[in-house]
């Protein structure tokens, strides 16, 4: 197998990582009565935080402002504007969302499947970036965002699949509303792929986007529900873990 081959075949399952992620976390509901332990929880959002942090600024930042170093000292500038709009993207999306006239599961569910979709973008640019060089991005830095995102779809698949199966009382169909829930970002994220080779100008942009999108997802979700129980310092350790393990990985094999 070529080289070439092997970063095709690790684009492929590195697309489909954060959709496995949450499948099976979704089913957990085919053997656990109740809600996933709150510890194993809150270790795995810290630790995904941390991960996704780590790898906005060296895997998606950092690259994005390399490919502008043309720009001299405004070379922060595309950087800065594909941030500011990755950030302002989720707002809108929750003023939209609560409008729409749903069920209390049925709204979770589409909260957490229209969120899902700037994680499935970031997976697709980072991996375009690798499959076009010349970017900064590593085959490395691609997978271990990757299994990031994965290690936060995890408990999310559960979120969604088991308030479902106590709604309507089936397990079968509480593991397809979480399943379906993470389809949305292997498309996106192959979606972006094809798009990123019409327009791979934009990459500084798209990198940055990517980064702002993750960046709010971890502020405005992972850190607070992690750090819900009554002891913090878990969450916390699980955080700078997982911040840690993407930096070694990205100097190590950058």
């Amino acid at each position: 197998m070529s080289y070439y081959e092997m970063v095709i075949n690790m684009t492929f399952w590195g697309i489909m990582i954060p959709f496995i992620g949450t499948s099976l976390g979704s089913g957990c509901v085919l053997f656990m009565k109740k809600r996933m332990s709150p510890r194993v929880e809150q270790i795995l959002l810290g630790f995904a935080g941390g991960v996704m942090v780590a790898a906005s600024v060296w895997s998606l930042l950092i690259p994005s402002i390399s490919r502008c170093s043309d720009l001299g000292r405004l070379a922060f500038l595309p950087a800065t504007i594909g941030f500011i709009l990755g950030v302002c993207l989720l707002p809108a999306v929750d003023r939209i969302t609560p409008r729409l006239k749903l069920g209390k599961t049925s709204l979770l569910a589409l909260a957490v499947t229209i969120h899902n979709i700037p994680e499935g973008m970031a997976v697709g640019v980072i991996f375009a970036g690798v499959l076009y060089g010349n970017c900064g991005v590593t085959l490395a830095d691609a997978m271990a965002l990757s299994i990031g995102i994965a290690i936060q779809n995890f408990p999310e698949g559960a979120i969604i699949s088991m308030p479902v199966m106590a709604q309507t009382g089936s397990r079968k169909m509480a593991l397809l509303y979480g399943v379906l829930s993470g389809v949305v970002e292997p498309v996106t994220a192959g979606m972006t792929l094809v798009l990123f080779g019409l327009a791979s100008v934009a990459l500084p942009y798209l990198l940055a986007f990517a980064a702002g999108a993750m960046i709010y997802v971890v502020v405005r979700e992972l850190i607070p529900q992690a750090s819900q129980l009554d002891n913090p310092t878990t969450s916390t350790l699980a955080f700078s873990l997982g911040f840690l393990v993407m930096m070694i990985l990205d100097v190590a094999f950058g």
